[in-house]
C-alpha cells in the first residue's frame, strides 16, 4: 500500500507541475505545439534528451545485458558524448540557421520533396515498429515486477502485462497529444533528474550493503567476484566487439544524436544557439555518468545471483530494485521508472506527429494548412500511433540476446540509410536526389537481407559500417548518371554570424578526453 501511494504521489506531482508550467502556453500554433515555442533552455533540453534516450529498454535491457556480458556494452553510452560534441559544434548551428522544424525538411532543401516524404515515412514506421513497443513492454515488465499487477488484479502474468502496457500507453499519450513538446520537455526535466538520483541510489545502496557500510569495499568485492565483467574491450565473438567502435557504431551514434528527430527536436526548440549547445554538451556529461545507472547494477546483480538468471536476463534489474531499496522508496523509484517510460513514449509520439503533420501532410497533401489544422492532424497521428504501438508491444518478448540488443538491431534498418543520406547531404556536394533515394532502398534491402534473412556471422554493427560504404558508393554511382541540379546553396550552411556558447570548445575537448580515458583505464585484452 505504501509503495502504491508513493508511486501515485510522484506521478501526480509531475502532472500538476507540468500543468502549472503550461497553462499559459499557446499550444494552438504549430511552433508552440511542435517546438515548445522555441523557448527551451539548456537544462530543460539536457533533461529531456536524457530521459527521451534513457528509458526502461536501457534500465532493464542494458542492465540485463551487462549482467550477462559485463562492461563491454558501455560503448553504446560513452561514445554518445563524441556524437553530441559533433552535433553541438557542426550540425545544430546549421539546423538553427536554416530555421528547421524537422530533419526531413533539410532533405527537401538539399535534395527534393520526394526524399523528404520517403524519410519521414520511414521514420514513422521505425518509431511504431521498433522503439515504441519495446519501451512499453520493458516498462510493463518493471512495473509488473514491482507491484505484482497480475497478482493484485487476479489475472495471469500475460494479462497483467497487457493491462500495464495499455495503462502506460494511455497516460503517455495524454502528455503528447494535449501538451505538445513543451509538456513533454517540462515533465522530462523532473523525471530526468529524478531518474539520475534514483538510478544512482540502486548501485550505491547495493554496494553499501555488500561492503558492510563502505561503498569502496562493496565495489572491491563485486570486482573480485568477476573482474572480467569490468573490461570495456569486447572480444571479437562478444555481443560488442571493440572493433565496432570504428565501423558502424560511430555512424549510428552520429545519426542518433545529431540527426534523429526525436532527440534533436529539443535542440530545434531552443531559445537560441547558446542554449542548444549547452543542452547538447550537458547531455554529453550525463551520458558519461549514465553507465553507473544502466550498466553497473547489472554487474552487481551477477554478484548476487550468479548465472541463475542468464536465461531471463531482463529480470535482473527489477529483482535488484526489490532487493536493495527500502519499501518506502520503491514506489518513488517505480514512479521515476514510469516517468522514463512515459518520456520516451510521449517524446517519440510528439516527433512522429511533427514529422507526419509538417513533412507529409503539409508537405505533400495540403501546403496551405493552417496552424490549427496541423496541430489537430498531429494529435490524430499521435492517437493512431499510440494505439498501434500498444497492440504490438507484447509481441517483442523473449528476444534471444535481450531487448536492448533487439532494439539496436531493428534500429539499424532505418538509422543507417537515413544517416548515410544526411551525411552525404551535408558533406558531398555532387550527390543528387536520385542518388539519395536509390541508396535508401539499397541500404534497406542490404541490411534486412544480411541481418534477418541470410543471418550472416558478421556482427550487425559491422554490417552497419559495410552498409554505410555501400550507400555512399550507390549515391556516387547513381549521381554520375543522374547529376545534382545544384540548386542547394551550401552558403546557407555558413554560421559565422551566430552567437555560440563560449564554453563549447573546452567542454567538447573535455568530453573527448574523458571518453578516450574510459577505454585506456578500463580496457584489457
Amino acid at each position: 500500500m505504501q509503495t502504491a501511494l508513493t508511486f501515485i504521489g510522484f506521478i501526480l506531482f509531475v502532472a500538476v507541475y507540468s500543468y502549472i508550467k503550461l497553462r499559459k502556453e499557446r499550444l494552438t500554433s504549430s511552433e508552440g505545439y511542435f517546438l515548445g515555442g522555441r523557448s527551451l533552455t539548456g537544462i530543460v533540453i539536457a533533461g529531456s534528451m536524457l530521459l527521451t534516450n534513457i528509458s526502461t529498454e536501457h534500465l532493464i535491457g542494458m542492465n540485463g545485458s551487462s549482467y550477462k556480458n559485463g562492461f563491454i556494452i558501455i560503448a553504446w553510452e560513452v561514445t554518445s558524448a563524441l556524437a553530441l560534441v559533433i552535433a553541438a559544434i557542426y550540425f545544430v548551428p546549421r539546423y538553427l540557421k536554416m530555421g528547421l522544424t524537422t530533419i526531413p525538411e533539410f532533405l527537401e532543401k538539399r535534395f527534393d520533396k520526394t526524399t523528404r516524404v520517403l524519410v519521414a515515412f520511414f521514420l514513422i514506421i521505425s518509431f511504431v515498429v521498433t522503439l515504441l513497443p519495446i519501451v512499453l513492454y520493458t516498462g510493463a515488465i518493471n512495473l509488473e515486477s514491482i507491484f505484482n499487477v497480475s497478482e493484485v488484479l487476479g489475472v495471469n502474468q500475460t494479462e497483467g502485462l497487457w493491462i500495464t502496457v495499455i495503462t502506460i500507453g494511455i497516460i503517455g499519450s495524454i502528455y503528447a497529444i494535449f501538451g505538445g513538446l513543451k509538456a513533454v520537455a517540462v515533465s522530462d526535466t523532473i523525471n530526468g533528474y529524478g531518474l539520475l538520483l534514483g538510478g544512482l541510489a540502486i548501485p550505491f545502496l547495493a554496494l553499501y550493503a555488500i561492503g558492510d557500510g563502505s561503498l569502496f569495499d562493496g565495489l572491491s568485492k563485486v570486482y573480485q567476484n568477476s573482474p572480467e565483467k569490468f573490461n570495456v574491450v569486447g572480444a571479437k565473438d562478444s555481443v560488442m566487439p571493440f572493433e565496432v567502435l570504428f565501423t558502424g557504431l560511430i555512424i549510428n551514434q552520429l545519426y542518433f544524436w545529431a540527426m534523429n528527430q526525436t532527440i534533436i527536436q529539443r535542440a530545434l526548440g531552443a531559445k537560441n544557439l547558446v542554449e542548444a549547445q549547452k543542452g547538447l554538451l550537458y547531455t554529453g556529461v550525463l551520458k558519461i555518468l549514465v553507465p553507473t545507472i544502466i550498466i553497473l547494477p547489472g554487474v552487481i546483480g551477477f554478484y548476487y545471483y550468479g548465472d541463475s538468471l542468464y536465461e531471463n536476463q531482463d529480470m535482473i534489474y527489477p529483482e535488484l530494485i526489490k532487493k536493495v531499496l527500502p519499501l518506502s522508496l520503491v514506489g518513488v523509484f517505480a514512479a521515476i521508472v514510469m516517468g522514463a517510460v512515459l518520456s520516451t513514449f510521449n517524446s517519440v509520439l510528439n516527433s512522429a506527429a511533427t514529422i507526419f503533420s509538417l513533412d507529409i501532410y503539409k508537405g505533400y497533401f495540403n501546403k496551405n494548412s493552417s496552424d490549427n489544422k496541423l496541430v489537430k492532424i498531429g494529435k490524430l497521428t499521435s492517437t493512431i500511433l499510440a494505439i498501434f504501438s500498444i497492440l504490438v508491444a507484447p509481441f517483442v518478448a523473449n528476444a534471444p540476446d535481450g531487448l536492448y540488443q533487439l532494439l539496436q538491431q531493428l534500429n539499424g534498418i532505418f538509422f543507417i540509410p537515413i544517416g548515410s543520406i544526411m551525411i552525404a547531404g551535408f558533406f558531398l556536394k555532387k550527390i543528387s536526389a536520385m542518388g539519395a533515394k536509390a541508396s535508401l532502398f539499397v541500404g534497406l534491402t542490404f541490411y534486412i537481407t544480411t541481418s534477418f534473412i541470410l543471418k550472416t556471422d558478421i556482427h550487425f554493427v559491422h554490417i552497419w559500417g559495410i552498409e554505410f560504404i555501400l550507400n555512399i558508393a550507390t549515391m556516387f554511382l547513381v549521381s554520375h548518371f543522374y547529376p545534382s541540379d545544384g540548386k542547394f546553396k551550401f552558403s546557407e550552411l555558413n554560421i559565422d554570424d551566430l552567437v555560440q556558447w563560449k564554453y563549447t570548445k573546452p567542454m567538447s575537448i573535455s568530453l573527448c578526453v574523458i571518453t578516450i580515458s574510459v577505454y585506456v583505464l578500463m580496457g584489457s585484452y
